[in-house]
């Protein structure tokens, strides 16, 4: 038996129990894929990162699983990666980090209070979707678009947004990741949004980073806008800050940490 660290850190949120929770291990020695995997099982968030350092200063191998699979690209679970090892020492204040991902090199920083993230443009297509004509579980769609995997529907208002009631079993079968519900914000916020997952294990993402990669392209496209202030609009709920630099986004936001221990495994 061995004892791995572990921590969990609420993302895009300065307060406890709020924002999106993720579980993140400092690995000081590998793990088989299979171990990841039941660990983030075992943990039953939306999602938990490894980190591993490679030969390379400043470099760090990092994974992100779901409690039933490995994914490509996760926004609030690589900004608690990188506020617990800023905390946790494995990186000093005001070093950045590269993280080697499945999404390619992910470059963050620390600002003050504010984790920065620059990930990859994710873009969309206008499209409307073979199962939803004009409607959606009673919501009227004002425009529909496509991205990899996932669709997003833009609703008539933020309160259409915050009172929607997602048919989980639905969304599962008429797509292959989720969707996402968006509309223009109020309040000084220029979008929210809600993201559905049940396809990857996570019916419902409180705050999700990588919707935003698309969301901001989405809304770019409609406003002409390369900076937005976002907000999440989940039970726990959480805001973002984004730019658009070419083919990158820029995505900031703070973290609070609310636990750490021990997994004995």
């Amino acid at each position: 038996m061995r004892n791995i660290a572990i921590a969990v850190l609420d993302s895009f949120s300065e307060k406890p129990f709020s924002g999106n929770p993720a579980a993140v291990c400092l690995l000081e020695s590998p793990l088989q894929t299979t171990e990841m995997q039941a660990i983030a099982m075992e943990m039953n968030l939306s999602e938990t990162a490894f980190v591993e350092k490679t030969k390379e200063e400043g470099s760090f191998s990092l994974r992100w699983f779901t409690p039933t699979l490995e994914i490509d690209l996760c926004g609030h679970a690589t900004l608690a990666a990188a506020h617990r090892m800023y905390t946790a020492g494995w990186v000093k204040e005001g070093n950045g980090i590269r993280f080697q991902t499945l999404s390619g090199e992910l470059r963050v920083n620390k600002q003050e209070d504010m984790i920065r993230m620059d990930f990859p443009l994710i873009p969309t297509e206008v499209a409307q979707h073979p199962a939803y004509d004009g409607e959606i579980f009673g919501s009227k769609i004002i425009q529909a678009a496509q991205l990899r995997k996932n669709w997003i529907f833009e609703l008539a208002d933020e309160q259409a947004v915050r009172s929607f009631q997602p048919n989980f079993a639905r969304i599962a079968e008429t797509s292959e990741e989720g969707f996402i519900i968006t509309a223009a914000g109020g309040n000084g916020y220029d979008m929210v949004s809600r993201f559905f997952g049940p396809n990857v294990g996570v019916p419902e993402d409180p705050v999700t980073g990588f919707a935003h990669c698309a969301l901001v392209h989405y809304w770019h496209q409609k406003t002409g806008k390369t900076s937005f202030k976002a907000y999440q609009a989940s039970t726990r709920g959480g805001e973002l800050f984004l730019e658009i630099r070419g083919d990158r986004v820029l995505i900031q936001g703070k973290a609070v940490q609310v636990l750490v221990g021990t997994l004995s495994c």
